[in-house]
């Protein structure tokens, strides 16, 4: 008995391993290696984030639905607040969504979903949340092409709203636009809202068209300013249609365009 003692005293801890290395051993022999897999996924696991697994799917279509009430939210906020601006003109007026839009022609021209069966035609008036929109160039029965202010072409009699003086808004193919002022010293100053003219002989009077940004009363031939546009054209999705009769061939040269504004507000 105390040869037993001596030997497991000195012989114990080999004993011991040697019974765990065949404990398992017997383990992975019934597991088939089941045991060694897992423990591999379970350490490896921070290092591979991007496994499939049902927890990384599941938040996926999460992120995926919380997205989408997200879009319609905003959706339904910019349909609520282009119901109440229609509301409040006081001419007639059709509400249409933007259908078509080159990626090449961004700042040039949109399509919409309303057309001559609406009563649409061309000449009309085109605005949106903040203001002035463009104009309906052409129309089918079932959409109207329309011309947005920030087109390089098109130009548009418009006036300083606190001091009325005036000159031609000209398109520059992005938010903001260039006013050049008749008047050799125009009262303006940053900060001024910009409207239309009573003078414009292609739209209404007073249509709000954005804010002076910056002023060059230096430069040559006539003054001018950038005008910083109200109407966020760059992700338009709904606008208003005014039915408007101009006073000029919608589709004269733009050169005659201007020379008719400037000459009527001499």
């Amino acid at each position: 008995m105390f040869a037993l003692r001596r030997w497991w005293e000195k012989h114990a801890l080999k004993a011991g391993l040697a019974g765990l290395a065949v404990g398992a051993a017997w383990l992975m022999h019934q597991a088939n290696g089941a045991i060694v897999y897992e423990t591999y996924q379970f350490l490896t696991r921070p290092l591979q984030p991007g496994l499939p697994t049902d927890e990384q799917i599941e938040n996926a279509y999460v992120l995926e639905l919380q997205e989408r009430v997200v879009e319609l939210e905003n959706q339904n906020q910019r349909l609520r607040e282009l119901v109440n601006y229609a509301e409040q003109q006081t001419r007639p007026s059709t509400m249409a969504a933007v259908i078509g839009r080159s990626a090449d022609h961004w700042w040039q021209q949109v399509l919409l979903n309303r057309g001559s069966r609406d009563q649409i035609g061309e000449g009309d008036i085109v605005t949106g949340p903040g203001g002035l929109v463009g104009r309906v160039l052409a129309v089918t029965s079932n959409s109207a092409r329309v011309l947005l202010i920030s087109d390089p072409t098109s130009q548009i009699g418009a006036k300083v709203s606190r001091s009325r003086s005036m000159g031609v808004v000209r398109g520059q193919s992005s938010s903001q636009v260039t006013m050049e002022f008749f008047d050799k010293v125009p009262d303006v100053k940053p900060g001024d809202v910009i409207v239309t003219s009573s003078y414009s002989q292609l739209f209404p009077p007073d249509i709000p068209i954005g804010r002076v940004a910056s002023i060059d009363l230096g430069k040559s031939p006539a003054p001018a300013a950038v005008i910083q546009l109200s109407a966020p054209l760059n992700i338009l999705e709904w606008a208003t249609v005014h039915p408007f009769t101009p006073k000029l061939d919608v589709n004269a040269p733009p050169a005659n365009i201007l020379k008719d504004d400037a000459e009527d507000s001499q």
